[in-house]
């Protein structure tokens, strides 16, 4: 009996664990929001501070699927091992729609972003302090 006690506590305490964890990640994760025009992004240059981000992408009149590339600069873009994934947004985003990125921690530094299906130029800068 004490055994099955222990076990249930235990069990217990680690569903509140991961409930309490995944509250806080829900409110620290911020969005940015990005949008595509025929041949470029709208934003040349965004600054956000130190945290985690999901990316949202919209295709505003581009007449085909948009996508999203995030890479360090300094890195060779042309590179995918380079790119961070959880930026690619989940599925391409549609014309006049949107498509959201995974939760992507980012560290203080600055970041180029470009669109592959949309050639966008790849000198965009995210700034993170």
């Amino acid at each position: 009996m004490r055994k099955v006690i222990v076990i249930l506590v235990i069990a217990l305490t680690t569903v509140f664990s991961v409930n309490a964890q995944e509250k806080m990640m829900d409110k620290a994760v911020k969005t940015i929001k990005l949008e595509q025009v025929p041949g470029e992004f709208t934003q040349k240059t965004v600054t956000v501070s130190e945290g985690t981000y999901v990316f949202e992408i919209a295709n505003k009149g581009v007449d085909h699927n948009v996508g999203f590339v995030l890479v360090e600069k300094g890195k060779d873009i042309s590179k995918p091992e380079n790119h961070i994934q959880t930026a690619y947004v989940t599925s391409p985003v549609e014309t006049n729609s949107s498509q959201t990125s995974k939760p992507t921690a980012l560290s203080k530094g600055e970041y180029v972003y470009f669109c592959p299906l949309n050639p966008t130029a790849t000198d965009n800068t995210l700034v993170v302090e």
